[in-house]
């Protein structure tokens, strides 16, 4: 059929039945994936009681339509082998009625190209054919291309609905055998609700996305609310197995331009899409979305390629030394380690790439997702010496190169805190953390993450300022070594030359009921170096607090103590205190230049050598 005919195609429309008649016993059927499902021609394989419709076999990538008959399959008359194992399928395939086939999808395309998979006939959904003649393989593209240079009989079933994307999704018409009309509505994907818990989650991921970081997507509530938290963001880039509502809006925003991708630069690319109406209105025929096939959207080496990758997955549960536990549900298609594995490894060979599991601390029982050990619990991904970030809605735990101890206890902190203390309990007993290891419960509770800030210094040197944690032992002990025997003096009025575990963690187990410590940090988010920290402490006796404060002497210069102790000033404030009271050596010029600095009333009395400060607050 040429372009100037290709309106005669409602011609050549047969029904069903007609087509299915071209079927024989034994046939391998592939079936196109996902929201792109040919239900048509699928509820009528199920539905017709027809004597050729015998022994078949159903390949489907991904299989969560709601076409395909279980009963059917029970019976024997049809066998669906896919290579995900949620939605629909999972169940049969726990039963035994559906076969899994295991393999990563950046190898789909050479396992179908080398004839070990080999297709008898292809059931593909595509949209009405363009002026030219050609056909949008529309939300699916995955390895349909190759099916359909390798089927003997390819039914297409043209859906009024289906968008005409861009990219590697045009089949002329005359490709197909047969031509069916669609009369299923699609499969529309509802965009899910987001409750405060991820949406806080989704804050902390947000977090750790610097401005021109590429990023893959999915569905569920995670990515409906990390899409919000991401529009402030600049020159991000998209490279995802699926394209949803949520990256719409955040490409709609401005937040995505694409420029600083090397391989189809100024697209965002993908092979699936899935979500509503409007998304698929949003893609018709839309230049900024290029759709591509598995073996260019999942090829690992492909993705490494970018800078700064990361790989954004959702998870069920997590154990205290960095162990993965996956979903499969509705909510979470990448959810196999097969299918996670390729953009995590990619992840890992990006320069400045790095993955981010992300959970909510309980699930919606009340019970901890972050356990002592997940050996027990199904679908793991056991890569945990890769594992970059765990983060829940408390915080994030950076797990790269770190022990097992200090990994245990960064997963504690992101734990619920009516958890904490049954875990490290439970960790004492597995010697996975110090058996003399402190756990102030309230603090637990009452760790102010809202004061986390930034600021850029002068020489563009950007300082992260955050709560001290106890996780930040190992941290505050390397801060200490640096320190010269003039800045221990100044500081601890004494020539400490040492700073065991015993003296540290109970320096980093702050009481947030009336203490405040902050930290300074440099690096990248989640991860650097604590050059800095400044602490009050109250006077148990009377409305003020004890204050004192220390710079790395490579960072000194830079205002970076003033602007702390401006922070701990306001901080005191909205407490209720009325003013600090701190002690300085005379030779500790630089102290004081700090306090005469906050705008505050100081009276200074000199005893034994050491100035006494009262700093009043103004009111």
């Amino acid at each position: 059929m040429t372009g100037t005919d290709y309106q005669s195609w409602e011609t050549r429309v047969v029904s069903p039945e007609k087509a299915l008649e071209r079927i024989d016993p034994g046939m391998c059927i592939f079936l196109s994936t996902g929201t792109a499902e040919p239900r048509t021609m699928v509820r009528s394989l199920m539905d017709l009681n027809m004597k050729n419709l015998q022994d078949l076999e159903l390949f489907q990538l991904l299989s969560f339509g709601d076409a395909l008959c279980l009963e059917m399959l029970q019976a024997q008359k049809y066998r669906l082998k896919t290579f995900f194992s949620g939605w629909v399928a999972k169940e049969a395939i726990t039963q035994g009625r559906v076969d899994l086939i295991p393999s990563r999808f950046s190898r789909l395309t050479q396992l179908v190209a080398s004839g070990r998979i080999l297709f008898d006939a292809a059931f593909v959904q595509v949209s009405p054919p363009n002026r030219l003649g050609y056909c949008s393989l529309g939300v699916s593209v995955d390895i349909v291309h190759l099916v359909i240079s390798q089927a003997g009989f390819v039914v297409g079933e043209i859906n009024p609905e289906m968008p005409q994307t861009m990219g590697d999704s045009f089949v002329p018409i005359d490709a197909f055998d047969m031509l069916v009309k669609s009369t299923d509505e699609p499969i529309y994907i509802p965009r899910q609700p987001v409750d405060d818990n991820f949406d806080r989650v989704a804050r902390n991921v947000a977090s750790l996305v610097e401005n021109g970081s590429c990023i893959a997507f999915s569905i569920g509530p995670l990515y409906e609310a990390l899409g919000c938290h991401l529009q402030g963001k600049k020159d991000l880039s998209i490279h995802t197995p699926i394209f949803t509502d949520a990256t719409m809006d955040l490409v709609k925003s401005g937040a995505v331009t694409n420029r600083k991708k090397e391989h189809f630069p100024g697209k965002s690319v993908t092979s699936y899409a899935m979500g509503t109406k409007e998304l698929w209105r949003w893609l018709d025929c839309n230049p900024l979305v290029e759709f591509q096939g598995l073996d260019k959207v999942f090829n690992p080496m492909r993705i490494g390629r970018y800078q700064r990758f990361i790989a954004i997955v959702q998870c069920r549960k997590a154990d205290l030394t960095g162990r993965i536990a996956l979903h499969v549900s509705r909510g979470n298609v990448i959810t196999d380690p097969a299918e996670v594995i390729d953009f995590f490894n990619g992840a890992e060979i990006s320069e400045d790439g790095f993955s981010i599991f992300a959970l909510p601390s309980r699930n919606l029982k009340g019970q901890s997702n972050i356990l002592i050990s997940i050996e027990e619990i199904p679908n793991q991904l056991n890569v945990r010496e890769s594992i970059d970030f765990v983060v829940t809605e408390y915080g994030v735990a950076n797990l790269n190169g770190r022990t097992v101890r200090e990994r245990a206890m960064a997963m504690i902190e992101v734990a619920h805190p009516g958890d904490r203390q049954k875990l490290l309990e439970k960790a004492k007993e597995q010697n996975l953390v110090y058996q003399d290891q402190i756990f102030l419960a309230e603090s637990a509770h009452l760790y102010p993450s809202h004061i986390e800030t930034a600021r850029v210094f002068k020489n563009n040197l950007k300082i992260r300022f955050r709560p001290l944690r106890p996780s930040d032992e190992d941290e505050m002990r390397r801060l200490f070594y640096r320190f010269s025997d003039e800045a221990v003096y100044y500081r601890y009025f004494t020539p400490l030359k040492t700073m065991p575990h015993t003296r540290m963690q109970t320096y980093v187990n702050v009481d947030y009921s009336k203490d405040m410590s902050i930290v300074g940090v440099v690096g990248e988010p989640g991860q650097g170096h604590i050059i800095a920290e400044a602490r009050y402490i109250k006077d148990v006796h009377s409305p003020y607090g004890d204050v004192a404060f220390v710079v790395d002497e490579e960072y000194q210069g830079y205002g970076i103590a003033t602007y702390m102790y401006q922070m701990l000033m306001r901080l005191a404030k909205e407490r209720g205190l009325q003013g600090f009271t701190a002690d300085v050596l005379p030779a500790n010029k630089a102290m004081m230049r700090v306090f005469q600095k906050g705008a505050a009333e100081i009276k200074a009395a000199l005893e034994d050598g050491i100035y006494q400060l009262t700093i009043r607050f103004h009111s």
